[in-house]
Formats: structure tokens, sequence, C-alpha cells
């Protein structure tokens, strides 16, 4: 149902830690665009022990919510329905709270990941390298599912890692080979790099950066940019950074929970710059 502009609604971001969320600047810079004047946007500390009982405090004015970590596993009991992208992955990002009560999750992750890549031209690529085997990189397998028409390498630092890509692999029904973290620089030849590590952790691999490398996609956003996308950019590589993913994911929440489409991309982005640029 189409939102309507003056109606009373909730949403918010779920997580913990929450305070570096930057989802409330980008949602709610889309509700003042959409003209969406009786919604608000807030975020909760909320850990896997609590969200059953956020959950259960819900009142009809709550239209949905945006889940980060530890949420987006421990949410699924909790809903009356799942999208085939989420089970695909057993992540959830997105509630959506409908009318007649019931609770529908969605992983706008993994469509955000390939807006974002088709929004710097990659429509398709032959072989891709993930680097890290995290949540995160469960996602960009399943994203890249949608895009590689070949291997993917992913570069992992245990074999219980490298075991779970191989089983991400088989169900995504993507083509995957696992390599050593130690030979991580390797991965940097690819068409397309994926990285999913948290901050610092690819720093070193900066120095190995090719003279001509192709296109990075960095998850991360703060600090911007990473060492390696820094080097990256300076070789002439093209890059996608983790504010890409996040306002292209951010937009498919908005328009999924206020039944507005399309959101405003480049306000979103634009609130997303400023906020950041203000840290």
């Amino acid at each position: 149902m189409k939102a309507r502009a003056t109606e009373a609604r909730r949403a918010a971001v779920l997580g913990s830690p929450i305070a570096h969320s930057l989802s409330p600047v980008l949602h709610r810079a889309a509700y003042r665009e959409l003209g969406l004047t009786g919604w608000t946007y807030d975020r909760f500390e909320v850990d896997e022990d609590g969200l059953p009982g956020f959950f259960a405090q819900l009142g009809p004015e709550w239209a949905g919510l945006s889940l980060t970590m530890p949420l987006k596993r421990a949410v699924i009991p909790l809903l009356d329905e799942i999208s085939d992208t989420a089970a695909s992955v057993e992540a959830v990002n997105t509630v959506v709270l409908t009318d007649d009560g019931r609770r529908v999750g969605d992983n706008t992750d993994i469509p955000g990941m390939v807006a974002a890549l088709r929004e710097h031209g990659i429509e398709q690529t032959d072989t891709a390298a993930i680097l890290g085997a995290g949540a995160t990189a469960s996602s960009a397998l399943a994203a890249l599912a949608r895009i590689c028409t070949g291997e993917v390498v992913a570069y992992v630092r245990s074999a219980a890692r490298a075991a779970e890509m191989r089983r991400w692999g088989e169900r995504l029904e993507v083509d995957v080979r696992v390599a050593d973290w130690a030979d991580a620089a390797e991965a940097l030849h690819h068409p397309l790099v994926v990285a999913t590590t948290p901050a610092g952790t690819t720093d070193a691999l900066a120095s190995a950066v090719p003279e001509r490398p192709v296109t990075l996609f960095d998850v991360l956003y703060d600090p911007w940019p990473t060492t390696l996308a820094a080097r990256w950019s300076a070789y002439g590589g093209a890059v996608v950074s983790g504010l890409d993913l996040l306002v292209h994911q951010a937009v498919l929440q908005v328009e999924q929970v206020t039944g507005r489409a399309p959101a405003p991309l480049d306000a979103m982005r634009k609130a997303g710059e400023h906020a950041l640029a203000g840290r």
C-alpha cells in the first residue's frame, strides 16, 4: 500500500553496535525528498537476546526495520515469511511490517551490490575474487551468482572458512575455488575484486596492486578511502565503495517499507556523503 505523507509511521535500524550506522541519515533524507512528513526513522541498540522482546512491543505504527549485525540470521525465526533472496544466504536485512500484521523479511544487500556494480558499468564479469569469508562474503557470492559467468576465487584464512565458502558456492550454484589468504595478492589481478574484510585487513595488499587494475568493490565506507582503494584509484582502476552499496540497498528498503518508488538515490547519497565528511 502506498504510504500517506502525513500518516505517523515508524521505522528503524537495529543492531549491536549501532551508533555508527548511516541508515538514519539515508532513510530520513528519503522521507524528506518523498514528502513523508509523518514518518520517523531511528536507531536502536539491540542484540540477539533482546530481539524477540523488541519485536513483541512493536505497534501498528511500525512500517519496517533495517537489520545489521548480529541480527540478520537471528531475526528469521521471528518472521512470517522471507524472500527467496534472503533464504539463499540465510540472512535478512529488511523487515516489512504489513498492515495485516505480517512480518516479511528480505535481503537488499544482494541486489544492492548488483545495482552498485551496474552503476559503475559492471554488468557481467568472466571471473572474480572475494577477499574474506564472513557474512558479507556470502552476500557478495550471491551477487556474483547473478553477474559472473566463470570462476570465483575466495581468499580465506582458515579451513573452516574455506569449507563454508565451498558450501555457499554449492548452494548458490557458483563455481568457487578457495585459496589461502597468504596468496591474496593474486586476487588483485582479477577483473573484479570484492573486499569484504574488516577495516585494516587489506592494507598490506596495497603495495601489490598491479599497474593496470580493473575494478575493486570495497564494502567499507568509514574510514574512506581504504589504503587499498586509494592505491587502486591512483593506478587508474575503478572503485565501487561501501557507501555505494549502503545507498543502493537502502533505496530498495525505502521502496519496500514506504511503497513509494523510485526512492531518491541522489538525495540519499548526498546525505551520506555529507554525514561522512563531518565525522
